[in-house]
């Protein structure tokens, strides 16, 4: 795939430039995951607990202006995924500064390094989210010394954690762009100090370990099981490598998202956030630790916390980035193709593994309908692969008072249901699309009044809708739709939120 293989560009020399601090600003932790999604959760159940004192936690955020160091030439947003909102999470490996200075210098490789990597992705409707992790040992394309200019075809192959020693935030940005055809939104870095605090207003967060972890360089010592962690212990925990399971970056993500998991099941389902006092000292210790872009202050986060707060652990997936050894040396890794997969979800803005929803009709479930079923004419096509379909959902769809204007055979029909309209008829086909569980909506020319249903392997059969005309019992389905082909498109490992603490593979 693009920016993925070793092939495609010269790889650049491990010789790399200072750092800039007009780039950097202050440069922040591994863990900045944790701390935001939290704060965005802390946000949410705030309420007028954060307004009160709004102003001082605005203030203790850094803002640092990078789009100079991004450019111009930046992806548009597709139309489907308007209102979408893409988050980059990143954290340095920086161990300068009070509370980051006691963790020693790494002489092999001096600088700062965004050796965790978090694209957020909110889905327009606000019903689902995805954190991408991105492995920090990815070999990608890069723009030569992060040049805005440099065309595609002269950027090299670098190191994915480099692009931040070199050019900080505003590389990495261009880099990921660059790659994946993803806008990003706003950022935010986060440091060892912030992380500590943030957990320790927790009161510790529970983190689950499938074996003793004694790390010499951490000095982190745990017995296999559950364990509270205060915020020291908790650093060395998510920044254990060497001495857990294979010792490899991708296990340590593993173990992260674990431990991400577990802090956003603790600050949804306890009652701490809700006392004003830790509530405060939490986002206090949070805001005190982030650098943001601009726009991407207190007021936007509360937003963004308002608008997802329904939003359910179960909908929120974490992901790593489907990768593979980068031939030229072992110890890194390269994008897998499958790859595109997550990066093509996010810019259409549906779940990895999901449909795509397309067109600009509002999910059935989004808010009542508002066009009653005798005022729609309905046409039924069948092209699920058994007989008779058509006509037994014509049926069950006139009981609930629409009109059926005939049915017919669809010769390759996708799989699902099919629900199409013309300009000016979304909302009939929102009353339609009701009455088939996971329906597609799309907007198509030519039907005139008729919203056009077509039926594919896998369909569901059709159930009744809220404001259905009469109170006649609904036909009982004796057909349902042949089962889909198997798929040939390669599935992504998921974890949704929800899950446990102690499964970290």
């Amino acid at each position: 795939m693009d920016g993925a293989r070793p092939d495609d560009a010269p790889e650049e020399t491990p010789e790399v430039l200072p750092s800039r601090r007009e780039v950097h600003g202050r440069t922040r932790s591994p863990w900045v995951k944790r701390t935001v999604i939290a704060l965005v959760v802390a946000l949410a159940v705030g309420g007028t607990g954060v307004a009160v004192a709004a102003w001082k936690l605005n203030a203790n955020i850094t803002k640092v202006d990078v789009s100079e160091a991004v450019g111009t030439d930046r992806p548009t947003r597709a139309p489907e995924a308007r209102g979408a909102v893409n988050l980059l999470l990143l954290g340095s490996d920086n161990r300068t500064g009070e509370g980051n200075d006691t963790y020693g210098k790494v002489v092999d490789d001096p600088g700062q390094h965004s050796d965790t990597n978090l694209l957020v992705h909110l889905s327009a409707d606000r019903t689902w989210a995805t954190v991408v992790s991105i492995p920090r040992d990815s070999m990608t394309k890069a723009p030569p010394e992060c040049s805005k200019s440099a065309p595609k075809d002269q950027w090299v192959m670098r190191q994915w954690n480099h692009n931040y020693k070199i050019g900080g935030t505003g590389c990495l940005i261009r880099t990921l762009e660059g790659n994946t055809g993803v806008l990003v939104d706003h950022y935010a870095v986060v440091d060892f100090r912030g992380f500590k605090s943030m957990v320790d207003a927790l009161d510790g967060v529970e983190v689950c370990t499938t074996e003793p972890i004694d790390d010499p360089n951490s000095h982190l010592k745990l017995t296999a099981g559950k364990h509270t962690l205060d915020g020291e212990q908790a650093l060395a925990y998510v920044r254990t490598r060497k001495s857990v399971g294979d010792g490899s970056d991708l296990g340590r993500i593993k173990r992260q998202q674990a431990f991400l998991s577990s802090v956003a099941q603790e600050a949804t389902s306890s009652k701490l956030l809700f006392q004003p006092t830790h509530l405060y000292s939490f986002l206090s210790a949070a805001t005190k630790s982030l650098t943001t872009d601009p726009d991407f202050g207190l007021g936007t986060m509360k937003d963004l916390a308002e608008s997802i707060r329904g939003i359910g652990l179960k909908n929120i997936q974490f992901i790593t980035v489907p990768n593979e050894v980068y031939p030229n040396d072992p110890n890194r890794v390269q994008w897998q193709d499958s790859a595109d997969l997550i990066w093509e979800s996010i810019r259409e803005d549906h779940p990895v593994n999901g449909k795509p929803t397309k067109g600009s009709t509002p999910s059935p479930s989004a808010s009542p309908l508002t066009v009653s079923p005798d005022e729609v004419t309905v046409q039924v096509l069948n092209g699920a692969g058994t007989s008779g379909l058509a006509g037994q959902d014509a049926a069950i769809l006139e009981a609930q008072g629409f009109t059926v204007s005939g049915t017919g055979n669809a010769p390759d029909a996708r799989t699902g249901t099919l629900v199409e309209y013309s300009k000016g008829q979304e909302e009939a086909a929102r009353t339609v699309a009701a009455a088939f569980p996971g329906a597609e909506v799309e907007e198509a020319t030519g039907l005139g009044r008729t919203v056009r249903v077509t039926l594919g392997p896998g369909a569901e059969n059709p159930v009744e809708v809220e404001n259905r005309v009469g109170s006649k019992p609904l036909p009982s389905p004796s057909l349902t739709a042949a089962s889909p082909a198997p798929s040939a498109t390669p599935t992504i490992e998921t974890r949704p939120a929800s899950q446990s603490i102690c499964k970290t593979a």
